[in-house]
């Protein structure tokens, strides 16, 4: 099974073009299950708007779940200014750097969408001389400038905008011919579009799974809720599906797919970190390991919120997170194919399947053990 490249930049480019700040999702909710529903893939929305999706297998137990975000950063309306413009914060974290001179919309509850810019409240080198170069970079030191005639509070709120208004920022995606893509919201739409390619290869292929797979498609990563309300109760293993920052001092791939050893809610499963690094040495794909800082996903909302599984971080490689971003088209292929490689894949303890209990529960024969392991250091001898 191939993923089909083709398809990837259609609904990556169609996603891209669909606005989905947290909590305003319904749109690109909307565009997912209707891609679900012509893969021929059962769905389900949680009362919070999130996709619970499920292929069955073979087994029910031990299910997996394989886990993108559908939300994207975006900014909200704070307050009005005396000279008609607008203050505003973000959504998710990312810096008002990366919002200066961006063209936004804003949504008002009325329907109505008004175009702006989002600006330094020093704009003009003409007046500010200098002072454009060293105000400081904060959202309190931007306004957003409306493509409407008015020069006041009293005239702003006149057009229907209120505190908590959305403002979405475009995506502008560029897909040029030797592989690159520059869009705002890559992260996590490109990791969307990826799992959507791998799971129409399976479907194409009428490949049976070994065992139950929960596509997961979440709207509110951002802001740190995620996962933390979608999963089923079967599930044995997640595996998160978002960006590897390309940056210096990171190891992750720019042109394939990197494992994520831990992030800042901690380490990932050992076991499930090194049975996807089995799979991409035994499928050829380009991998690499790294360590993220400064960083969470849906897994760790999932584990916050109580959930007993094996989680796994899984990236494309990313340049600019948060801000200008790049990806190839090489790294979301390598995503891709081990994504088809991972649900195609036996589960990794049948035990996971049976019920909690003591130890003395499971018998020796029953328990698998990875011939890795074997290599483990003694704890006795350190």
């Amino acid at each position: 099974m191939k993923p089909d490249l083709d398809y990837l930049q259609d609904i990556l480019n169609r996603l891209l073009n669909t606005p989905s700040p947290s909590g305003m999702t319904d749109a690109i909710v909307h565009l997912l299950c209707t891609e679900l529903e012509d893969l021929r893939i059962a769905y389900e929305l949680t009362r919070r708007g999130a996709i619970r999706a499920r292929i069955q297998g073979r087994e029910r137990t031990p299910a997996r779940a394989i886990v993108s975000h559908l939300d994207t950063l975006g900014a909200m309306v704070k307050g009005y200014k005396r000279n008609g413009r607008l203050q505003v914060v973000p959504i998710g974290f990312w810096s008002s750097r990366f919002a200066e001179g961006a063209r936004v919309t804003v949504y008002s509850d009325n329907g109505v969408m008004h175009r702006g810019t989002i600006l330094p409240n020093k704009a003009s080198g003409h007046t500010f001389n200098k002072e454009i170069d060293t105000q400081p970079v904060s959202w309190d030191n931007v306004e957003l400038r409306l493509d409407a005639r008015t020069s006041s509070e009293a005239e702003t709120r006149a057009l229907g905008i209120h505190v908590g208004d959305t403002v979405a920022v475009p995506s502008n995606p560029e897909f040029g011919p030797n592989g690159f893509i520059n869009a705002r919201h890559l992260d996590d739409k490109a990791g969307v579009a990826a799992v959507l390619t791998a799971l129409r290869a399976i479907k194409d292929a009428g490949r049976k799974l070994p065992v139950d797979c929960f596509p997961l498609f979440t709207i509110s990563e951002e802001v740190g809720v995620g996962a933390s309300h979608v999963l089923h109760g079967d599930v044995a293993e997640l595996i998160s599906i978002d960006n590897g920052t390309v940056a210096e001092g990171q190891y992750s791939s720019e042109y394939g797919v990197t494992i994520s050893m831990q992030d800042s809610s901690g380490p990932f499963d050992w076991h499930l970190t090194r049975r996807l690094l089995e799979l991409c040495a035994t499928k050829g794909i380009e991998h690499s390991r790294d360590v993220f800082r400064f960083y969470r996903s849906d897994a760790a909302a999932a584990l916050e919120a109580g959930n007993d599984i094996r989680t796994a971080l899984v990236c494309f490689g990313l340049d600019a997170s948060h801000g200008h971003e790049r990806v190839h088209m090489d790294s979301l292929d390598a995503l891709s194919r081990l994504l088809i490689a991972y649900m195609t894949s036996p589960p990794l303890f049948q035990r996971d399947a049976a019920p909690l209990g003591p130890l003395d529960d499971f018998p020796p024969a029953e328990v698998q053990t990875p011939d890795w392991q074997d290599h483990l250091p003694d704890p006795q001898n350190g």
